[in-house]
Formats: C-alpha cells, structure tokens, sequence
C-alpha cells in the first residue's frame, strides 16, 4: 500500500479554508475575496510555507508586511501574530510544519 495521497484545488469546498489531508503535515487551501482578510492568528509551534497561487495579497507578519503575487512563496514562524489581507481574488496553499 502506497502512502501517496493525490487532491485536486479544484474538487475542495469552495468556503475559503479547505483542508487538504487528514494527516501532518497539515496543508490547507486559502481562497480570498478583494479586500477580504483573516484576522491576526498564531499558529504555534510552526513553520509555515505560504505560496502565493493566484491574485496579490498583503501577508501581516508581526510588525512585518509581505507584498505577494502569484508565484510568490514565503516561510516563516507560525509563533507571531498572522493576517492575510487580498488586494485582488486571491489563492494560496500553506503548509503548516512542526517546529520541532
């Protein structure tokens, strides 16, 4: 038995936050409307990969702003204050590591 899983974006929910597997390391699909956002969040005890799919989006880290595009792929530490906010219609995938 293999342990390979395959999702397609395109199959998920489309309610903003979808789950892409069951098991670690949690990986999640972030849909976003224009000037839609999630407010500030700390995801401790991770890191984070952040990829930019499509649309542009300001990614509030602690003190920090991270202008992305489509293409873009940022990692950071889950343990600060997090909030996206899209410019434009926005998609990202984020995997969400353990630190340890």
């Amino acid at each position: 038995m293999s342990d390979t899983e395959l999702v397609s974006l395109d199959d998920l929910d489309d309610d903003g936050r979808a789950t892409l597997f069951e098991h670690e390391p949690h990986t999640v699909r972030l849909s976003l409307a224009a000037d839609e956002g999630v407010p500030a969040h700390q995801h401790p005890d991770r890191q984070i990969v952040f990829h930019q799919l499509s649309g542009e989006l300001d990614l509030h880290l602690g003190d920090e702003v991270v202008s992305l595009t489509a293409g873009d792929v940022v990692r950071f530490d889950g343990d600060q204050d997090i909030s996206p906010q899209a410019r434009t219609d926005s998609e990202a995938l984020l995997v969400l590591a353990s630190a340890t």
